[in-house]
């Protein structure tokens, strides 16, 4: 596949190939051999009848007056090459005379692959590409430098489209000076990278009153319009000629030439005079044929289809522990994907010295880069090898050292998704610090994030909550439900769930309801909710259980706690019911806790993890990062009373709160969902005592 995305080629035509024997027949006919080397793994010649492969003059020699006959071709593709042997033909003076000069060496021509599969059928196909452009600026299709449909006539024959190119009134013909030119042309072609069609013009004059007849033995240059096509190959259709009319073998039109088609070359015999050119088309590599994302609508229901995402996964070569990636551009590569479809890698871990040791640290972060599964895909795009827009998938999440390439401007215009199975190669689940950043980053620069989750078979897409710099990974059908929701949170034990299960349900069902009352902002029948939680068992998994029951979004913010050798931290599994989560790894507890992003949080019977996060909440009221909504403090007045009202007290008497005592005010101790909804009713309808002109309440909360 990597030899594919690097290759200088299309996959329908080989290099260049040159002479290695020559024979002359006549003055007007030489047998040649010619040997084509280096050719790419992924010719598609080596793959299709051999009788479709076809030998592709060079057009600088089909517009000097040559024609090539194809005897025997031999292609190799252990070793990649082809052998071909054919006629060379003169017609008319100027070709004569190089067909005395050319010696071994030059190359004349390549093979052209007519694959039936990548013939264009619908019009629609070229018909779309009017009006867009190439990363340069250059018109995907345009004629006669029209950039509207109508400047292009496209007709279906045979199941096949065909345009009819109308010629130019008049021929092309050369100054005497051709003749002093040409063993300076036989010179350039031994050269494969110099394009001598570029230097033709310079002998050729146009006769816009000549009549466009074939003479016998000459040849006839006949010009269109300049044709402008970079999403496809066309080809000069022999069998729709006039009757008598045959064209040179240059008679493909390469997607790379600007000026492509406005010159064709023929000879033969027949009194008609041509009028148009017909030519045929070849898709590109689906990588390589400027496709919009929004045009693949195969390939967007695939997306769309959590069945088949998780399928073309299954097809990632082993073993696991290895990175391993691929960009799919289109439906029917996504639907047969195979295992060497994909790039893999395994990339070496370095001590990386930091900002002690610039140069190293920078030496080092490109070699990892480099190795790097997805990298071949993103350079490739960089490059121009990748045009089409596209999707890539990962096993892992790709590293934030990523973000010098895959935020340069040329790979944001290709990549339109990136999918990933696992979070990381070394912490599994869990997400670092930068790779939070990179999920932002990503999110900014409009590049969406999906993950194939396997612990919930859910594609989840990274969605960032308006106002805040952090996200959480949601099901696509849950997306905006997510965006607009307001957060209730359940803070609590992961070792017990109380008795509180009966309560929270007839709250939350409470809250449903309350929806259809009040118009506050922050709740009405217009905003839906979603329930946030540590996602972890005990009184979490009740928080998210109830959730599930009710239809409501069921949220969690999800930290690793297990495996440290220090901690008296009981492992937490992930419950069963969380929809949309955000991973932490354990070094980013108290970042993990400043991400719950709650509106109104619910706090049951807890520990010390319980009353740190009392303390977060009290802390975000008092400075004012979240306005003053109604915490409620579930359960028994005394055992929050035992927890709590020492500290608030304490605080008092030392003077350490003056001007924030107000903060007790937000805090509203219930016993039964009955109570809560009453202050939540008070609260939607703005008579709730709440916040710095509030009272306060000696216990630091309200009874």
């Amino acid at each position: 596949m990597e030899s594919y995305l690097f290759s200088d080629h299309y996959d329908l035509v080989t290099p260049d190939g040159k002479i290695t024997q020559i024979k002359k027949i006549d003055p007007a006919k030489l047998e040649i051999s010619i040997l084509i080397e280096n050719i790419s793994p992924a010719f598609v010649g080596f793959k299709i009848d051999p009788s479709l492969v076809i030998f592709d003059l060079k057009s600088t020699l089909g517009q000097i007056g040559l024609h090539a006959i194809s005897l025997e071709s031999l292609l190799d593709p252990v070793h990649k090459t082809a052998e071909i042997k054919l006629h060379l033909i003169a017609y008319g003076s100027i070709a004569l005379r190089l067909l005395e000069l050319l010696t071994k060496g030059a190359y004349i021509g390549k093979l052209f692959a007519q694959d039936p599969r990548r013939k264009v059928k619908d019009p629609d196909y070229l018909l779309r590409m009017f009006g867009r452009a190439d990363r340069l600026g250059s018109p995907l299709l345009s004629f006669g430098g029209m950039i509207e449909k109508e400047g292009l006539f496209l007709e279906k024959i045979e199941g096949r489209v065909v345009a009819f190119l109308p010629l130019l009134k008049g021929v092309v013909t050369y100054e005497d000076e051709i003749f002093g030119f040409l063993p300076i042309l036989e010179k350039a072609l031994h050269d494969k990278k110099f394009k001598t069609r570029e230097l033709l013009p310079l002998s050729q004059k146009w006769n816009p009153g000549q009549e466009k007849k074939l003479q016998e033995k000459k040849i006839l240059l006949v010009r269109t319009e300049p044709l402008h096509v970079r999403t496809v190959f066309g080809k000069v259709i022999h069998s729709l000629l006039p009757q008598g009319y045959e064209h040179t073998a240059a008679s493909i039109l390469a997607p790379e030439t600007k000026a492509s088609g406005n010159i064709y070359e023929f000879f033969g015999s027949s009194r008609e005079e041509i009028e148009r050119i017909p030519l045929e088309f070849y898709t590109l590599e689906p990588h390589r044929e400027y496709i919009y994302f929004s045009d693949r609508d195969q390939l967007q229901s695939c997306l769309e289809n959590t069945e088949d995402v998780f399928k073309a996964f299954s097809t990632a070569p082993g073993p696991s522990h290895k990175s391993c990636a691929v960009f799919i551009v289109k439906g029917e590569q996504f639907l047969n994907l195979t295992p060497s479809d994909w790039i893999t890698r395994e990339p070496h871990p370095y001590d990386f010295p930091g900002l002690a040791h610039p140069e190293t640290q920078g030496l080092l972060a490109e070699r990892y880069i480099e190795q790097q599964a997805a990298y071949p895909f993103l350079k490739s795009m960089e490059e121009g090898l990748i045009t089409s827009q596209g999707v890539l998938f990962c096993r892992y999440f790709p590293s934030p050292l990523m973000k010098k390439i895959l935020f340069g401007t040329l790979v944001q215009k290709c990549l339109k998704g990136i999918y990933f199975q696992f979070p990381s190669h070394t912490y599994g689940d869990f997400f670092s610090h930068e790779d939070r950043s990179f999920l932002l980053d990503l999110s900014k620069f409009g590049i969406p994030v999906f993950w194939a989750d396997t612990s919930t078979k859910k594609i989840l897409k990274y969605i960032v909550k308006p106002g805040k710099d952090s996200g959480m990974f949601v099901p696509l059908a849950q997306v905006e439900t997510f965006i607009n929701a307001t957060t209730f949170g359940l803070y609590g034990s992961n070792l017990t769930e109380g008795t509180f299960e009966k309560e929270l349900l007839a709250l939350m069902k409470g809250i449903l309801e309350l929806k259809n009352e009040v118009t506050h902002l922050l709740l009405n029948k217009h905003t839906p909710i979603t329930l946030v939680t540590g996602g972890g068992p005990g009184v979490m998994e009740l928080g998210n259980k109830v959730a599930r029951s009710l239809n409501i979004l069921s949220c969690a913010n999800i930290a690793d706690f297990k495996g440290h050798k220090t901690s008296v931290v009981n492992e937490q599994k992930q419950n069963p019911y969380i929809d949309a989560k955000m991973t932490y790894r354990l070094d980013r507890l108290v970042e993990r806790q400043a991400e719950f992003n709650l509106d109104f949080p619910i706090f049951l019977i807890g520990g010390i993890g319980t009353d740190f996060e009392f303390a977060l909440e009290e802390v975000r009221r008092k400075v004012g990062s979240v306005s003053a909504t109604p915490v409620l403090l579930f359960g028994d007045p005394e055992y929050w009373k035992q927890k709590i009202t020492p500290i608030f007290q304490c605080n008092q008497e030392s003077g350490t709160i003056v001007g924030s005592e107000w903060v007790s005010n937000c805090f509203f101790c219930v016993q039964n969902a009955k109570q809560a909804l009453n202050i939540y009713r008070k609260f939607f309808n703005n008579t709730l005592k709440i916040g710095k002109d509030g009272p306060i309440y000696p216990e630091g909360f309200v009874l």
